[in-house]
């Protein structure tokens, strides 16, 4: 499932939601969305995960700010 993976990266990064939302699916709501059972198209979901793994890759590198 999606939802408890962007659960566990928020934690990680410690990123708001809605930045998380604004900046891998270019909805603001989209996680809150996700936690009251909306159902992302495969498209948004695999654009997510190249998100949240693109993200991951630049921290371990020292791109952005933990």
């Amino acid at each position: 499932m999606l939802l408890p993976r962007i659960e566990r990266f928020l934690r990680q990064t410690n990123m708001p939601c809605t930045k998380f939302g604004r900046l891998a699916a270019h909805d603001p709501r989209f996680v809150l969305d996700l936690r009251n059972g909306r159902i992302p198209r495969e498209r948004t979901a695999t654009r997510v995960e190249t998100f949240m793994k693109g993200y991951l890759a630049g921290a371990q590198e020292g791109r952005h700010a933990q």
